[in-house]
């Protein structure tokens, strides 16, 4: 078995959950001298009502440790993440990757966890993301249920199944139907079924006690291990119990579904998780074992880990018929009693529980050793140095071709990235395309007679320098006033620089021969939706209902924006600069140009987002 080895397990269930395959497997391995991180579940569904108590759990377990990871026994520690429970969201998958990886990198790098092998049960997008981004010496994925028929979407999981698939240096499956399926994107597909502990479940525990909650329980005692769940037949368990009133049913596991409808029948009991250690105690008391799962799209890929549990004890099975069940059944000359229907089913218990065949007892033995969890992690432990081996010989013999292919990759990214450099400055700098792009902003209509000509200052403007854009504005509404479109100006701008914007303007119209009467200022307005709130104030105490409005060009669309909004009894002429010296086309494109009328966009898109538009 590997030794000194560092393992990163993603789970698809809790440490502290009944105990099966993924416990088992890296609890072995950390007793072999290996150390190994448990990732507990991160989801592969969204959250239930029923879930709350397990997300309770989740949130106490993560307190239990230092950001979630505690040390549960020697060379094991146990991760409970606390994530967003959207696994299909991509914002929500970035944030939890990001939130795990930070804790996970930070751990390993104080515990020198190097070069980990890591091991999944998931195959989420989430998992696919700790794939990527965790340096590894090997991926291992265990595919131990049919993910798709679990979630409302099955396409999402199914296409980070096939990358997981894709990227694992080894796979290992439950049965013949889930290995053709993984087999479609990568050949190394391996059958390993769930196992058991034959130090734990053995025949010579027969002669433990009883345990106390079923020991005053008199004739046959039917019994079932493992969690409650909605795979479950309970109309076949109510017409067991209905009709052989003198058995007792005994349910020991963990409820994930309601109950009301069994749990008011007098002969069906429900005793809820059991340790581990614990469950041998209960199954000597069994006359018969169950596995009463129903046949769906989900159960045909299961293998029951309670079957060689039950085995392994040497106690009857009766199962309905699940494929990976009747597989086993033909392979082990039929010593699983399997129901077809209700009736066959109930057919079967009798027939189980007046058996007393020592060679049937024997062959359950026999069978359940076959499926030992030690046996079992021996051979996926020895197929694991194999790969490790070889993936250390093919680095050796090829490290020449990797290296050459290295830099070829990263020329033709360079490549990439500079002909993306050129085609964008050829595109924005020496074509007309940023005018192109423009052109929804701009908004240009003919002079006509208003009560007021309304500018608004450029501040630092667009030219990214105070005075040049407030100038050629303040010009343009000299020009208008003295063609006689209106004799008042109304200036508007709280920029200062050194001296106040609108007060500049002022001066300079004043130094073109405007009466200084003729001029009004507004001193505060930062932006244009404070240029327009600000201005009407002044338009609405004067009662002007027309104007000329002069900014610049590109700053009309989104001027005329606000005044829809907030100054519709106005009645507005779009004038912009009719000659700007900042946007002249003839001396081609400027990179001060495209980010003014970048501006004017994510401008837009900001006050869309407050509400100003």
């Amino acid at each position: 078995m590997i030794k000194n080895e560092n393992i990163i397990c993603i789970s698809s269930i809790d440490w502290d959950f009944v105990w099966q395959g993924h416990q088992e497997i890296m609890a072995t391995f950390a007793r072999n001298g290996n150390r190994v991180l448990f990732i507990e579940n991160t989801g592969v569904r969204f959250p239930r009502i029923r879930d709350i108590s397990r997300l309770k759990n989740r949130i106490k377990n993560w307190f239990k440790g230092v950001k979630g990871i505690r040390k549960e026994m020697e060379n094991l520690y146990v991760y409970s993440p606390v994530v967003l429970p959207f696994p299909y969201s991509r914002i929500v998958r970035w944030v939890n990757k990001y939130l795990m990886l930070r804790i996970i990198e930070k751990w390993m790098k104080i515990m020198e966890f190097n070069a980990p092998i890591v091991w999944t049960f998931l195959p989420t997008g989430l998992a696919l993301d700790l794939l990527n981004n965790l340096s590894k010496k090997l991926v291992v994925y265990y595919c131990i249920a049919d993910f798709e028929k679990l979630v409302s979407n099955p396409n999402k999981i199914k296409k980070t199944e096939r990358d997981v698939i894709k990227k694992s240096d080894l796979i290992f499956v439950q049965g013949e139907l889930l290995k053709r399926r993984c087999e479609k994107y990568n050949s190394k597909v391996l059958v390993f079924p769930f196992g058991v502990n034959i130090d734990v479940f053995n025949k010579e525990n027969s002669s433990l006690s009883v345990p106390s909650d079923i020991s005053h329980i008199e004739g046959a005692l039917i019994g079932y291990i493992g969690g409650i769940h909605k795979h479950v037949d309970f109309q076949l368990i109510k017409f067991i119990a209905d009709k052989n009133p003198q058995w007792t049913l005994v349910f020991i596991g963990p409820i994930q579904r309601d109950i009301s409808e069994l749990e008011n029948l007098k002969n069906i009991v429900f005793l809820n998780f059991k340790e581990h250690k614990e469950l041998a105690k209960y199954i000597t008391r069994f006359d018969a074992c169950l596995i009463p799962y129903l046949l769906n799209e989900y159960t045909e890929t299961v293998y029951p880990t309670k079957l060689n549990e039950y085995l392994s004890m040497a106690k009857p099975v009766v199962s309905t018929a699940l494929p990976e069940i009747e597989a086993f059944n033909k392979k082990h000359d039929r010593i699983i009693y399997v129901g077809k229907d209700k009736e066959t089913f109930e057919v079967c218990i009798k027939e189980a529980l007046h058996e007393n065949n020592p060679y049937l007892q024997k062959k359950r033995v026999e069978a359940a050793k076959e499926n030992s969890w030690k046996m079992r992690i021996e051979n996926m432990s020895s197929l694991i140095e194999i790969e490790i081996e070889r993936k250390r010989l093919d680095i050796e013999v090829k490290w020449r071709e990797n290296l050459i292919s290295f830099y070829r990759i990263a020329r033709r990214k360079i490549l990439r990235f500079s002909a993306i450099c050129v085609i964008t400055y050829l595109l924005l700098l020496k074509t007309y395309f940023i005018w192109f792009l423009a052109s929804p902003l701009k908004i240009f209509e003919k002079p006509q007679k208003a009560d007021a000509i309304v500018v608004f200052g450029g501040g630092v403007g667009e030219t990214g320098s105070p005075g040049k854009s407030t100038i050629e504005r303040a010009r343009y509404a000299v020009e208008l006033y003295k063609q006689g479109y209106s004799n008042k100006i109304l200036f508007s701008s709280g920029y200062v620089y050194v001296y106040n914007d609108a007060d500049n303007m002022k001066l300079f119209a004043i130094s073109m021969g405007i009466l200084e009467k003729d001029i009004i200022l507004e001193e505060k307005a930062n932006s244009s939706y404070e240029n327009v709130i600000f201005s009407k104030k002044i338009l609405d105490k004067n009662k002007w209902r027309s104007i000329l409005l002069v900014s610049s060009p590109y700053n009309m669309r989104r001027a005329e924006l606000v005044f829809n909004k907030w100054a519709k009894d106005i009645k507005v002429t779009y004038t912009p600069v009719d000659k700007t010296q900042f946007y002249d086309r003839t001396s081609g494109v400027k990179l001060e140009q495209i980010k003014a009328i970048l501006h004017e966009y994510l401008g837009i898109v900001y006050y869309f987002i407050r509400g100003y538009i």
